[in-house]
């Protein structure tokens, strides 16, 4: 019989690194559940996006990699935020291995990282037990993450059948993929005999178990760490509220945020502005219109939109904001961009707004200067004005965007670059600008309205 071993997952840590108390407690929690039977590993997006990851380039990573000596780690969209040679930089940099099976650069053969000591799987030992672990990124990487356009992501499932090969020719007592492909973690557990699929990338958290098979996703930003017994094939999900506080973990990133230069105050928030998941993707929410507002206000436009993705949870806008909690918002060194539609064009854009990228229902689109009315049975836009009037078909209208929705085809594939009219400051920037000047209130207004059989998460009022 293999011996006991356990398992212990942080991911998609982003927007922690802003928070030093909690992300003090992530270390602490680790430290206090860890033993010679215990594995520690991260899956993705554990380098950023945040305010300090910004101001850092992602390497604040590396000092909390050096306290929590993880085993292994496989990469994310967003650690290839700062580009490519500034992942493999923290990959040759941090204490642990890093995995990745489904990665390369352009026509290169070898793995992405391999100079830098990335391998496509790798094997541990821990309490007698040799753990065969297997990176995989995902697909669309080079589209969420504009850094990483000259990455070429092979099928992960191919990719992961390929190294279990090896693995199991090695002899190890445990197979388990460490996975940013979000959704698709179900698909390898059916496929292949694995003992854990933990996953990232989706910030819903879950301890299921799939085909037999562990699966896990710890949420983002830092408040959970999923533990899996992979000799019982269990999981669940550990909260980092109440653990203890690593203090050296706490002190050394409270002095690298206040170090940042971000800590202008620029506006007060007398009424908190919530940042939660539940709101961002259930339709119209005040901290979309915040961001919608201050981009529409920045370029003078007809409108603005904002993809609901683009807007990073973490805690409310609460009395002084400052910089810092600004970029925590937006946390993407990309500028905002104008662009001009035809009325036209507006339909089709909102009519791509609802869908489900991991199963989920969701609408993606925050809006300023619009009203929408959609209809989720028929999926199609209901009525659509701009400035109070309905859109027509063959006006142009001028639309405020972030530069993302210009570049890549899974947000709006409607929008495309050749749409581009001006580009201004970066995405914070315009934000800050505009606390300034107009001041932190927001309200919910009556700017999205659902017809039809609703499957979106409740919103502020729970409505829905």
């Amino acid at each position: 019989m293999s011996p006991p071993l356990r398992i212990l997952q942080y991911s998609d840590l982003e927007g922690a690194y802003d928070e030093p108390d909690r992300l003090a407690r992530g270390a602490g929690l680790l430290a206090a559940r860890r033993d010679d039977r215990t594995l520690v590993v991260g899956t993705g997006d554990n380098t950023g996006p945040g305010a300090l990851p910004l101001v850092e380039g992602g390497r604040q990573s590396i000092p909390f990699f050096e306290r929590i000596r993880p085993d292994a780690e496989t990469f994310g969209n967003h650690d290839f935020d700062y580009g490519l040679a500034a992942a493999r930089d923290i990959a040759a940099d941090s204490p642990q291995p890093w995995v990745c099976a489904n990665a390369r650069v352009g026509s290169e053969r070898e793995p992405f990282g391999r100079a830098a000591g990335v391998v496509p799987s790798t094997v541990l030992e821990a309490s007698g037990a040799r753990v065969g672990v297997v990176g995989v990124a995902a697909p669309a990487t080079p589209e969420m993450s504009t850094a990483a356009a000259d990455l070429r992501i092979e099928d992960p499932v191919e990719a992961v059948g390929r190294e279990i090969g090896r693995l199991r020719e090695r002899g190890v007592d445990y197979l388990v993929v460490l996975s940013h492909l979000g959704a698709s973690d179900d698909e390898l557990a059916r496929t292949f005999d694995l003992d854990a699929v933990l996953g990232g990338h989706v910030h819903a958290p879950r301890a299921e178990v799939v085909a037999g098979t562990p699966c896990t996703r710890p949420g983002a930003n830092g408040h959970r760490v999923a533990a899996v017994d992979l000799e019982a094939g269990t999981a669940r999900l550990l909260d980092v509220d109440g653990a203890p506080v690593d203090e050296g973990v706490r002190e050394r990133f409270a002095a690298m945020r206040e170090a940042t230069g971000l800590g202008e105050t620029v506006a007060r928030a007398a009424d908190p502005v919530e940042r939660r998941r539940d709101l961002r993707t259930s339709g119209e929410c005040r901290i979309g219109n915040f961001v919608a507002d201050a981009y529409r206000w920045a370029a003078d436009a007809d409108l603005a939109v904002h993809n609901s993705g683009g807007i990073r949870d973490g805690p409310a806008l609460s009395g002084a904001v400052t910089v810092a909690d600004l970029v925590g918002v937006v946390p993407f060194d990309e500028p905002v961009a104008v662009a001009e539609v035809t009325g036209g064009e507006l339909q089709s854009l909102f009519g791509e707004a609802y869908r489900a990228p991991h199963g989920e229902a969701r609408w993606e689109a925050h809006v300023s200067g619009a009203e929408v009315v959609y209809d989720t049975d028929a999926r199609e836009v209901r009525e659509l004005r701009v400035d109070g009037a309905p859109v027509a078909d063959d006006r142009t209208y001028a639309l405020a965007t972030n530069d993302y929705l210009l570049t890549t085809s899974r947000e709006f594939p409607t929008l495309t670059e050749r749409h581009r009219r001006e580009t201004l400051d970066v995405q914070y920037e315009v934000l800050a600008a505009y606390a300034r000047s107009e001041g932190i209130g927001p309200s919910r207004e009556g700017r999205i309205e659902f017809h039809g059989k609703v499957e979106l998460p409740p919103g502020e009022t729970g409505e829905r």
